[in-house]
């Protein structure tokens, strides 16, 4: 693609992108024409990304005690959950509208 300096200019990110991608970018300049090309190699954006470090520094990983005792708590609020849930009743939201459409009817 060839396009005047002005141009160039406007859209000199754009074209520099095109350019990193391996795509002809020339522009003209008092009448000279000029190619940009990246310089060695071009690399993709995933290749720039820096690492980071997610465990939080002095954590030993190899240590295997923290799983017990997370579980531990899992089981126990799971029990909790289910001595509290006395399963399915008919004091349910739907029993107390059938009563009510039935106290409608009546009047």
């Amino acid at each position: 693609m060839e396009v005047p300096i002005t141009r160039f200019r406007k859209d000199l990110f754009s074209l520099a992108d095109r350019a990193l991608e391996g795509g002809d970018v020339w522009f003209t300049h008092k009448g000279c024409r000029l190619k940009v090309v990246p310089e060695g190699k071009p690399l993709s954006k995933l290749s720039r990304v820096q690492p980071m470090e997610i465990v939080a520094s002095g954590v030993d990983l190899e240590d295997q005690s923290w799983k017990q005792d997370i579980l531990q708590e899992w089981e126990q609020g799971w029990d909790n959950q289910l001595r509290s849930s006395p399963g399915p009743s008919r004091d349910s939201s739907a029993a107390k509208r059938a009563n009510k459409s039935k106290v409608r009817r009546r009047q």
